[in-house]
């Protein structure tokens, strides 16, 4: 892991991202949930997935944004 301190940038856009798109603590939770199902799946052969989905389905979404945060790709012209 790097030490690398962040650009005045991306430390802005996750000061935005935590303060008008989502709660730290809500994206810890959903970070937390994630592992939790997918760590299930691998153990169980994938039936907690199905059970899970919509849990998944939503914590993909929030998990995606964060990763535009950090380092935007897919919203780049």
């Amino acid at each position: 892991m790097t030490t690398e301190i962040l650009s005045n940038e991306l430390e802005n856009r996750l000061k935005a991202f935590f303060t008008d798109v989502i709660d730290p603590k809500d994206m810890a939770k959903t970070i937390r949930e994630v592992n939790y199902i997918l760590s299930l799946c691998s153990m169980r052969g994938c039936e907690t997935v199905e059970t899970e989905f919509n849990n998944l389905e939503d914590n993909f979404y929030w998990l995606n944004r964060l990763a535009e945060v950090l380092d935007p790709y897919l919203d780049v012209d």
